[in-house]
């Protein structure tokens, strides 16, 4: 299978073509998840929480994202790979270009940043010297406290439309793809009309162009809780790639995220 790329999920999205995306954090599973067609991997800093066991994500450092990203680019032959920028690592535009080559060297194809307008001149930088953004709207785990916790974002209309014009701007600025993060799915769907580039959810309904979800919450190991817009698939299935190859059915046709997963 030839290497997926941003123009390729621009392409599904032009034909309508739901993707799926999954986090990873080491050669195994990236490898396992790859042969089994996951269209993108994403070293998250959910790493924070899921590895280290921390409470948030707040403590992963560019070193860890550095070192998880070289491992899972081993296992990696048809992903896009995007890394994680992690807490204040891009604080100022000088800053971000310097460690998001540090991802990029590691093995990423993209890095992903948390955040909107703030973020204009720093994604416009990157694009220009040919590091490829994902930017990431709605509930930013970085943004916890200043959130009061992991709470929905743009239930409020005025909310709604900056997080609109938010995804305009990055657009503009050169953002290739766009994560929204626990949004009403009405939202979502506005928000996946209005851009050309491709739109990935997670807790944010069907409509937008693809899924991605924490590969613990897929596998049923996540510690405590497994999330409303999450689905247990190995449970479903009982066996590792079994559940990824249902996930992927069911983002393709349309059953996931059910109305169960969603926020109205």
């Amino acid at each position: 299978m030839s290497k997926v790329t941003s123009s390729t999920l621009i392409k599904f999205k032009q034909e309508g073509k739901k993707f799926t995306a999954l986090t990873a954090y080491d050669a195994s599973f990236a490898g396992a998840f790859d042969n089994e067609g996951i269209d993108v991997l994403l070293v998250g800093d959910s790493l924070g929480m899921v590895l280290q066991g921390h409470n948030d994500t707040l403590p992963v450092t560019v070193n860890d994202i550095a070192y998880h990203t070289a491992s899972v680019n081993r296992g990696c032959k048809r992903a896009l790979l995007i890394a994680d920028m992690p807490f204040m690592s891009y604080a100022t535009p000088e800053q971000t270009m310097t460690n998001a080559s540090t991802l990029m060297q590691a093995g990423a194809t993209m890095v992903k940043l948390e955040g909107g307008e703030w973020l204009l001149e720093s994604v416009k930088m990157l694009t220009e010297r040919g590091i490829p953004v994902c930017a990431h709207l709605g509930l930013t785990p970085q943004s916890v406290h200043v959130f009061g916790g992991f709470k929905i974002q743009g239930r409020e209309e005025d909310k709604a439309q900056q997080m609109v014009d938010d995804a305009l701007a990055l657009q503009a600025a050169g953002a290739q793809l766009l994560v929204v993060e626990c949004i009403p799915s009405a939202l979502a769907k506005r928000i996946t009309d209005a851009l050309t580039i491709p739109v990935i959810g997670i807790g944010a309904g069907r409509d937008t162009d693809g899924q991605i979800l924490v590969m613990h919450d897929v596998l049923g190991i996540s510690s405590g809780y497994i999330p409303k817009f999450s689905k247990n698939y190995l449970q479903q299935t009982g066996e590792i790639r079994a559940a990824v190859r249902a996930y992927i059915e069911e983002v393709a046709n349309g059953t996931f995220p059910a109305d169960e997963h969603a926020f109205n």
